[in-house]
This record gives structure tokens, C-alpha cells and sequence, in this order.
């Protein structure tokens, strides 16, 4: 009876096995300084598609206002100038509408970035 036992160690090997394994685990392992970016982006994330939704939908409301006093004229005329300055309107309240969320979410997420990175600054 001829027992041995043959084990080789491969470094690179080894790695590679950590890389597929992670791809299929379910469970994420997030380290601190990715949930710090995380963060960070969560901020401001929601401000930004508000206002771009905001914006976006003024100017098609401002181009539908033009239409109306430039293509369609008459009895449009001052309906186009109203549609217009809604438009107008909506374009102004975009950025500070995204002030606004993203301060908020400053506010509200401020006491866990700052513990998050004091514990990577030491």
C-alpha cells in the first residue's frame, strides 16, 4: 500500500480560483473604501435624474411654446407664449430643485460618510 499524498501550491493559481469564485458567490464582500464611493455617488444621483427629467420635459414644453407662435401662429399666438414661459419657468427650477435633493442627501448621509472615512484616513 504506496500512501502518499501530493499537494502542489500555485499563487497564481490560487487567485484565479478567488476571481471565479467571487463572479458566482452571492454574497458581495464590500470593502470600506467602495462603499465610501457608493456613497458619494449616492448623493447627488438623485438629484441629477430629477433635474434632468425637470429640464428635459421644459424644453419640449419651450419647443412646443416656439410651435405655437412661430409655425402655427393666429389664434396660437398667445397660447405659445404662455406654453413658452412654463417652459422657461421649468428650465430655472432645475438646478436649484437639484440643490436642494442633493443637499438634503448630503445632510442625511453626512454622519456616515465622515465615520467611513475617518476609519480610512487612520
Amino acid at each position: 500500500m504506496n500512501n502518499t499524498f501530493n499537494y502542489t501550491y500555485s499563487a497564481a493559481q490560487q487567485e484565479e480560483i478567488k476571481k471565479i469564485r467571487e463572479k458566482y458567490s452571492h454574497e458581495k464582500t464590500e470593502d470600506k473604501m467602495e462603499q465610501l464611493r457608493r456613497l458619494d455617488k449616492s448623493v447627488t444621483r438623485p438629484g441629477t435624474i430629477v433635474s434632468l427629467i425637470i429640464g428635459i420635459l421644459s424644453c419640449l414644453i419651450l419647443g412646443v411654446g416656439m410651435c405655437c407662435t412661430m409655425v402655427w401662429g393666429g389664434e396660437f399666438f398667445v397660447l405659445g407664449i404662455i406654453v413658452g414661459v412654463v417652459g422657461i419657468v421649468g428650465i430655472i427650477c432645475a438646478y436649484p430643485i437639484y440643490s436642494a435633493i442633493t443637499k438634503a442627501r448630503r445632510e442625511k448621509l453626512a454622519d456616515e460618510i465622515i465615520r467611513l472615512s475617518d476609519e480610512l484616513m487612520k
